[in-house]
């Protein structure tokens, strides 16, 4: 009896449509497993509960004793957000919902600490000093970033997930992109909050680019889904241009406070890869980013940059440099990622579709099969790498065959899951309509795919990046107050 209700239940989240309906079946589901007294317990050997325990205690008695000084002294002996592993993801592998309630009360607690030393009515810590605090606390904690990989039209999935974490207001201001993963970056960066649900709707996807005429009958259809007509170069391009606005990266990030980072790989052999953003390339246009980007290589040609010059004129953005999509050479830039803007913490939604059959939505952990899985693909990865060294100098003889081989040994060498995974089956879509235009059935299935994986790391994204979202509220509320009492002063002296 309890085999067939679970079952109902699985059943249900299945075949929900909406989060609401997966999270109340995932709820039944464990509540009916007996999952709610394992949430309900502190003990477990996948975390250390103790000391977490002993932490929240002293931070409720602090705060109990209105001892505001003591409670600022212990926050200051650091804020991790993988404090005795509660950052974990295998303790969001046993219940269907949620984790371990101490780790939930834990985050909460620490998010009501840092929200009373914020408030005006605590006046027993003054302004600078909490200031300072906020800063180190926000650097030393980090933040997270949310990265999509290549995908070709695949983005549709992307564009699920996107979504979801956008209703739910849990996506990082710290994007990245390549390929078709870049192009959904870019449109959440470029467009106000106003006009985001109205350009990531299907309708607006759809009407993007003009169709060509489908080929009609019964065979016609067998061809359209097994040899689907695949998307020429201009039209790639004016369907970009059709969806972006004329935007440089500087003016996105002033328009939209994101921080929009574009992969790009070179076409020459001895220069690197490129993260395009308003950091390091704040005048290049978006558009020809995302042009780059999504140039496959051996299907589009590779693309010359532009920019604004210092007159706000159109101009060739490293003219002797041409770039092609950025998934073959960096797909998910963590490293870069972590250099520009401090983050810790990585949210990858994953469709590129030579790496899907070989990742799983835990980074690394999981029982024997899949370390047995993970030491046999990186003992293959050692055996190509030490064959392409062997051949490197026979192979220099042809400049065309040294290029590939570059290329092939970069996507195998990249690492391409982070700490929260978010993942299609491993048989979902058809290859060949990679870099086809797909009709409305296709990208609705793929979209409500991004939702539905989405839907099961939700509130493992919401407890992990919570004190890091407080935060970032917090301090930039400060930072613009101290700029408000100090400014005036700093101008009156200059004057």
């Amino acid at each position: 009896m309890l085999v067939s209700t679970t079952r109902k239940f699985e059943k249900a989240m299945a075949a929900a449509t909406t989060y609401d309906e997966w999270r109340d079946a995932a709820l039944a589901f464990d509540k009916k497993q007996g999952l709610d007294r394992w949430k309900a317990m502190d003990q477990s050997r996948r975390y250390d509960y103790v000391s977490i325990r002993t932490r929240l205690d002293r931070l409720r008695v602090m705060r109990a004793r209105h001892d505001d000084q003591g409670l600022l002294f212990t926050l200051n002996e650091g804020i991790h957000g993988n404090m005795g592993g509660m950052g974990s993801s295998k303790l969001y592998l046993k219940a269907k919902f949620g984790t371990k309630q101490l780790v939930v009360d834990y985050v909460n607690e620490i998010v009501d600490a840092l929200e009373h030393l914020a408030d005006d009515k605590t006046d027993s810590i003054p302004f600078e000093q909490k200031l300072d605090f906020f800063r180190r606390a926000h650097h030393c904690f980090g933040s997270s970033a949310f990265m999509m990989s290549g995908s070709g039209t695949l983005l549709y999935f992307h564009m699920g997930v996107v979504r979801t974490l956008l209703d739910h207001d849990l996506l990082p201001n710290v994007l990245s992109g390549s390929s078709g993963g870049s192009l959904v970056g870019s449109i959440v960066s470029c467009y106000p909050k106003d006009k985001l649900q109205e350009m990531l709707s299907v309708e607006t996807m759809l009407n993007a680019y003009e169709r060509d005429e489908e080929r009609g009958g019964v065979l016609g259809n067998l061809l359209n889904e097994i040899m689907p007509r695949q998307m020429g170069a201009e039209a790639v391009r004016e369907t970009i241009s059709r969806i972006l606005p004329d935007l440089t990266f500087q003016e996105a990030f002033e328009l939209t406070g994101r921080h929009l980072n574009v992969s790009i790989a070179p076409v020459e052999t001895h220069q690197t890869s490129r993260l395009l953003n308003a950091f390091t390339s704040p005048n290049v246009f978006v558009r020809e980013a995302i042009f780059a980007s999504t140039a496959v290589p051996g299907v589009y040609p590779p693309v010359t940059l532009a920019a604004k010059n210092d007159h706000g004129e159109r101009q060739a953005y490293l003219p002797s440099r041409q770039w092609v999509d950025g998934s073959v050479s960096d797909d998910l830039p963590a490293k870069r990622l972590a250099r520009l803007y401090g983050v810790n913490h990585y949210i990858v939604s994953q469709t590129n579709p030579h790496v899907i059959p070989f990742v799983t939505d835990s980074k690394r952990e999981g029982g024997p099969m899949s370390q047995i899985k993970y030491a046999g693909m990186q003992t293959a990865r050692t055996w190509l790498n030490t064959s392409a060294e062997i051949m490197r100098k026979p192979m220099s003889r042809s400049p065309a065959l040294s290029r590939l081989s570059n290329m092939a040994l970069s996507v195998v060498n990249q690492d391409y899951i982070g700490d929260i995974n978010i993942l299609p089956s491993t048989k979902f879509f058809n290859p060949a309509k990679l870099l086809s235009q797909l009709n409305e059935k296709d990208v609705r299935k793929l979209v409500l795919m991004g939702e539905r994986a989405t839907w099961p790391k939700l509130e493992m994204i919401r407890v992990q990046t919570l004190i890091g979202r407080t935060l970032d509220r917090i301090l930039s509320e400060y930072e613009d107050r101290y700029l408000e009492k100090y400014q005036p002063c700093k101008k009156a002296a200059e004057s």
